[in-house]
């Protein structure tokens, strides 16, 4: 079969910012091999839109491919996904239930009574782990190209929601922008520390809960990301368990994907039950399409 592939930017922050999303919208009797052809031919994470597994409570199933492999979890193409849907008229309703290979993910679609839309979906609540091996520091500086001196007084830590991300705190943006890691060494890391991925991040304004990151994923086809929703949602929960951000419902803002020439910026706000307790957190920005494949 050939596909029809929306072209989307996911979380942009400037005409050409965000992350494309190679979406299909119609993907039911697409094989693996048919999906991960998608993948390889656009050279980005791209989503795929199938129909909920028999029986079930799900009104879609989302599948997701990189260049190299399928994910069982992409933020910025499942928030790029709904708003495609959106805008094609596929959206039964506007509180949705999505089945993915990490588990249920819950998105809502909010209007205004100016015709605009917001996306957000659910990630669960993230697990942090500090990783406090100084060999294991000294290796992920040596790929990033710094000293101890440009790190921030934050512990380096591997944190999920979905997927395993290696936090790196650096002490400004400055540092962060200036990084030239070593793209050759990013796989073996992550394989020892058990990532995912890279993502270094600096405080841009504690006050209004900004932060700037940059995203080296394990192996995913490509050696920077423009906008990561998974890691920046791990981010969120250790920012939290550091202190730098409380648990109330004002947004955390993390920049991603200037150092590329694609700005882009991710919006995340914790969820509570009726008894304050956090429940995990929902994920969300803007999405525009870049184009549109016939």
């Amino acid at each position: 079969m050939t596909p029809q592939v929306h072209l989307i930017n996911v979380f942009p922050a400037a005409e050409n910012g965000g992350n494309p999303a190679p979406t299909v919208a119609r993907a039911d009797g697409m094989s693996a091999a048919d999906m991960q052809a998608v993948a390889q031919a656009y050279g980005h994470e791209c989503g795929f839109v199938c129909s909920p597994p028999a029986g079930t409570d799900y009104d879609f199933s989302f599948r997701f491919w990189v260049p190299n492999h399928e994910m069982e979890m992409c933020g910025h193409a499942s928030v790029g996904a709904v708003w495609l849907l959106d805008r094609l008229g596929m959206l039964p309703k506007d509180q949705l239930s999505i089945w993915t290979l990490s588990g249920r993910v819950d998105a809502r679609v909010m209007r205004d009574g100016d015709g605009g839309v917001q996306i957000e979906i659910t990630q669960p609540i993230g697990q942090v782990e500090t990783l406090s091996s100084p060999d294991i520091e000294a290796e992920i500086l040596s790929v990033l190209g710094i000293s101890s001196n440009e790190l921030a007084p934050l512990p380096i830590q591997n944190a999920a929601t979905s997927r395993v991300k290696t936090l790196i705190p650096l002490k400004s943006v400055a540092v962060l922008d200036g990084l030239k890691p070593d793209f050759r060494r990013v796989e073996q890391l992550c394989e020892r520390i058990g990532s995912t991925g890279l993502y270094p991040y600096a405080a841009l304004d504690l006050a209004t809960r900004q932060f700037d990151a940059r995203q080296f994923p394990k192996s995913s086809g490509y050696p920077e990301d423009a906008a990561t929703g998974i890691a920046a949602a791990a981010l969120a929960f250790a920012l939290l368990e550091n202190g730098l951000v409380s648990a109330d419902e004002r947004p955390v803002r993390v920049r991603q994907g200037r150092a590329m020439g694609r700005p882009s910026e991710i919006s995340l706000r914790f969820r509570r039950d009726a008894q304050e307790q956090i429940q995990g957190l929902w994920l969300g920005g803007p999405v525009s399409f870049a184009q549109v494949n016939p």
